[in-house]
């Protein structure tokens, strides 16, 4: 039996993308319940080097948006990545969830040899076939986001599990 890719695809993104809107909120709320800035977890990081926890949100999403678009031959949105707070973290997810279920299944079809050239034009430009895509490059991005976002949250305190990290399944 062979999986479709977009079986192999959005509704992993889904699932992250609403256990990645739970978590902020958790996180929200705990900084409210403890009265911590809210920059202080927004801001996290968990080594100088690495991006903060509002840049790992924002690229997750990115991820998610753009190998689903990708694989469904649209358009990838461009979304501006000027959120600051968790009610706007949340809406962004919210946004890029929307966005990846109103791809239509039959899009997809096809997808695993259809090329895919990511930074076209540019010394970072890659190609590959769409099932080299999904599973060798987007969602291992995607999941390593998501993850730095939930390892960023709980290193800080955020009271979550891996049940919050793996969502509705």
């Amino acid at each position: 039996m062979t999986i479709s890719m977009h079986a192999a695809s959005v509704p992993l993104f889904k699932q992250m993308l609403g256990s990645l809107g739970e978590l902020l909120a958790k996180a929200e709320a705990h900084a409210a319940d403890r009265k911590i800035e809210p920059q202080a977890l927004l801001q996290a990081r968990l080594f100088p080097d690495m991006f903060p926890l509002v840049r790992q949100v924002q690229i997750a999403c990115d991820f998610a948006k753009g190998v689903s678009a990708r694989l469904a031959g649209a358009e990838v949105p461009v979304y501006d990545d000027r959120e600051q707070t968790f009610e706007e973290l949340r809406a962004l997810v919210a946004k890029t969830l929307a966005f990846v279920d109103g791809l239509e299944a039959a899009r997809f079809e096809g997808s695993e040899q259809r090329e895919i050239v990511t930074r076209p034009g540019t010394p970072k430009e890659r190609r590959f076939d769409g099932q080299r895509y999904l599973l060798g490059y987007g969602l291992p991005q995607f999941f390593f986001h998501v993850n730095m976002s939930y390892a960023l949250l709980r290193h800080n305190g955020v009271e979550v599990g891996k049940r919050d990290y793996m969502g509705q399944y």
